[in-house]
């Protein structure tokens, strides 16, 4: 087989490191950025942070270096042309390696708030009990078993597998089901319940006894069924009651907690604090935006760096050690350069992006009023500012803004839209808002249906099907019709 040679031409389009870690930091909120920053402080001590009085080591005083270096024991102050770096030129020709991070240098610190756990909270009381040995142990397991919620979602004869199993406690299910019910003594009222009829019931059974309380037992041991589906005639035939009787019972029902566990268990979990990106104020009848301070740092190139540079030109010797000195000095200071530039452009881009977003739902940030939000989507923006969609949508994702109305997600003001009968394209968002009102002003006693709420929606111009009312219904997170019932 002969060998042959051949030319072949092909476009291809690669993003460069510094593309790649710009887009990172665009789409970083607040804290997440600061992190970053803080990271980046730590890794290049080229960059400093405050302001920088002297200004010539300001930013532009530093520009890239491509000289190509040998590996001689000495080398001529030529060879490291330091005055590149100290030039005004205002377009930098640079290329450097992003080395100092990689795609899984994401900051995982995340904090957590300290206290007694909800399992030891629950052995703590254990202990107050008179067990012995064996019956300590269930116990304990059991007290395990339990999750955040405050159930136990296992059955008894798996817990009575794995104790033999992982415990070498041998026992049968009767004998776990007597220590369950010991456990299900504990605080908070409900806790170690394998289900929700459960749950409720043991809650019911620790309050003190009245006619409503009785009924509410009676309710939830021997009708549970017709009560999760609202079935109110079915259950006044089956008790013997009127509708009072009824809907004091219900009334005691609804007192009760669903997730025993839930408000004990959350001292443990994730802190979430919201740092709002942006902020925008009415100032005299006009919109004003302003960028989160945190996201503006100021950054300059250590002014220690530059004097390595400048005491390195004067020296009339250059050994080896110098010249490592000097190519480490390199790379960080393009590094520098690059991150304090790529902040600047982070700072813009969010700016811009934002300002397009106001002045697009300006009705809507002058009013609060959410059927006042137009139509949006990311290439409106993207066509605004002249930027990429995917750009417009790093900023959206996960960013939010302070308004007069309370802190926002910015991609919340993004929706599709639909033609009311007037040929008007108007936002889901109002429809959906319309949708809530709608129902909150119902006759709870005879919740509207699908097919009602459209045609009340056609009715107010907004021509939409009854599958589309019942997409929007459950987007919102509300119930059916049959679920929303009252007494």
């Amino acid at each position: 087989m002969a060998l042959k040679q051949f030319l072949q031409f092909k476009l291809s389009q690669k993003l460069s490191p510094q593309q790649i870690q710009l887009m990172k930091l665009i789409q970083l909120p607040t804290q997440a950025f600061e992190q970053r920053l803080k990271q980046e402080l730590e890794e290049n001590p080229a960059l400093d942070t405050g302001k920088d009085t002297n200004t010539e080591d300001s930013l532009d005083e530093f520009d890239n270096s491509t000289d190509d270096y040998e590996d001689n024991d000495v080398i001529d102050a030529e060879d490291i042309n330091v005055d590149e770096y100290l030039s005004d030129d205002e377009i930098p020709d640079y290329r450097t390696q992003a080395n100092n991070y990689s795609s899984d240098d994401d900051e995982k610190q995340i904090p957590y708030a300290s206290g007694t756990t909800f399992t030891q909270h629950l052995i703590n009381q254990l202990n107050t009990f008179r067990l012995d040995e064996q019956e300590e142990e269930v116990a304990y397991f059991l007290v395990g078993s339990v999750d955040d919620s405050g159930y136990i979602r296992r059955s008894l004869s798996d817990i009575t597998d794995d104790l033999a199993f992982t415990q070498n406690v041998y026992t049968t299910e009767e004998e776990v089901e007597k220590i369950l019910h010991i456990v299900q003594q504990l605080d908070p009222p409900g806790v170690a319940a394998r289900n929700l009829q459960e749950c409720l019931s043991i809650q019911l059974h620790r309050k003190p006894k009245t006619e409503s309380i009785e009924l509410a037992i009676s309710i939830i041991d021997d009708a549970f069924e017709h009560f999760t589906k609202k079935h109110y005639k079915k259950l006044m035939q089956k008790f013997n009651i009127n509708e009072d009787q009824l809907r004091d019972a219900v009334e005691e029902i609804e007192r009760l907690n669903p997730k025993p566990g839930g408000t004990y268990a959350g001292n443990n979990r994730i802190i979430e604090h919201i740092v709002p990106d942006f902020a925008i104020r009415i100032v005299d009848g006009e919109l004003e935006l302003t960028l989160n301070g945190r996201n503006a740092p100021e950054l300059h190139v250590s002014k220690e760096y530059s004097n390595m540079l400048k005491a390195y030109k004067a020296s009339k010797e250059k050994s080896k050690s110098q010249k490592d000195a000097v190519l480490f000095i390199k790379q960080k200071l393009d590094a520098a350069k690059w991150f304090i530039e790529a902040v600047q452009q982070r700072q813009q881009t969010l700016f811009v992006t934002m300002s397009a977003i106001m002045n697009y739902q300006k009705e809507y940030f002058l009013t609060g009023d959410e059927r006042k939000l137009r139509p949006m989507i990311l290439k409106d923006i993207a066509d605004e500012i002249d930027m990429d969609v995917s750009t417009v949508s790093r900023v959206a994702n996960s960013k939010y803004v302070d308004t007069p109305y309370g802190t926002k997600l910015i991609k919340e003001f993004f929706s599709e839209s639909m033609t009311n009968d007037q040929g008007e394209e108007v936002s889901t968002r109002e429809i959906k808002k319309i949708l809530e009102t709608v129902i909150e002003e119902e006759n709870k006693k005879k919740p509207l249906t699908d097919e009602a709420l459209s045609k009340i929606l056609k009715e107010k111009g907004y021509p939409i099907a009854r599958r589309t009312v019942a997409k929007y219904r459950e987007q919102l997170d509300i119930p059916v019709a049959r679920l929303r019932k009252k007494i």
